[in-house]
């Protein structure tokens, strides 16, 4: 099962080596400038870009495999890998990718000998993370309405729409990682407090969707009634495939909200500790005044 039913899905392996065959020429050329010694305040060095480029390789690695790997093969005969395919692409990897800030080098190529990135560039950038709310609902939106019956057998029935679904969860899932960590040069908006929020609110929309599944007692996906249903129902497969997505889920942005959580503690606690410091350098006003004077 590990070595079968591998996927020669074109657009997907053209797509994966555009961007990785991207990223990896700009990255290049960054290390070059950064080795000859331009690297700009509160950048990266050497050690920094080849450990964000891992972590963007290892997430665009995951995409591609739940795609051409046999996760993709079975997604087509069991729900609940169809399911695991889900956080794949649209929450794990994209996670990593965000977490590998590719955006410096995919610039060396869009603007050659254009120089690190200024102020100017990175407003244009934040603009995409400028409303965190409007994305984050976008992205919960794209995610149940995949799972809707009517596009879920859609997907698995028109090659086309499939790749649209995979497209489509990549990209939201870029853009809600983008509004809860940093990812140079771009800066997630909002206090670490608000983005939890975020985080809480995703969370519970997937555990929503994974209690209709989980405890729905009807057979949303009448498609995969097929003869590999020997020892789980269709329905059976509809819940545990309802579990995946709700405690699947959990880990990664569990741990972006344990992050964020830290953050916060350790800003209250120097915020307290530049206020305490504040206030023992202080000159303090005597309770006599200096001058006599006629009461």
């Amino acid at each position: 099962m590990v070595f079968a039913h591998w996927s020669a899905s074109w657009p997907v392996l053209i797509g994966y080596v555009v961007v990785a065959g991207w990223h990896l020429t700009g990255l290049s050329r960054l290390v070059r400038r950064r080795a000859d010694g331009a690297t700009p305040v509160g950048g990266p060095g050497l050690a920094g870009l080849r450990r964000e480029a891992a972590l963007f390789h290892l997430g665009l690695l995951l995409v591609l495999l739940a795609l051409v790997s046999p996760v993709g093969y079975w997604s087509d005969v069991y729900i609940w890998v169809r399911a695991m395919q889900t956080l794949l692409v649209a929450v794990v990897g994209p996670g990593l990718m965000v977490l590998g800030a590719p955006w410096l080098a995919f610039r060396q190529l869009w603007r050659p000998g254009g120089g690190e990135v200024g102020a100017d560039r990175v407003a244009r950038v934040s603009f995409w993370v400028s409303h965190p709310r409007v994305v984050v609902i976008l992205f919960n939106v794209i995610f149940v309405c995949w799972q809707l019956p009517y596009l879920y057998d859609l997907a698995k029935a028109n090659s086309g729409v499939a790749l649209a679904d995979h497209a489509s969860l990549v990209a939201a899932g870029v853009l809600l990682w983008l509004q809860l960590i940093s990812s140079c040069p771009v800066t997630a908006p909002g206090s670490p407090l608000r983005r939890v929020v975020l985080i809480v609110g995703t969370v519970g929309v997937s555990t929503v969707l994974g209690m209709v599944l989980v405890f729905g007692n009807g057979v949303l996906y009448p498609v995969y009634a097929n003869s590999a249903h020997h020892f789980m129902t269709v329905l059976d497969d509809q819940q545990l495939s309802g579990a995946v997505l709700w405690m699947g889920m959990l880990p990664p942005l569990i741990t972006a909200a344990v992050a964020l959580l830290s953050q916060w503690l350790n800003d209250e606690e120097s915020a307290e500790l530049s206020a305490g410091l504040n206030r023992l350098t202080a000159a303090r006003r005597g309770g006599w005044p200096s001058r006599p004077v006629i009461r």
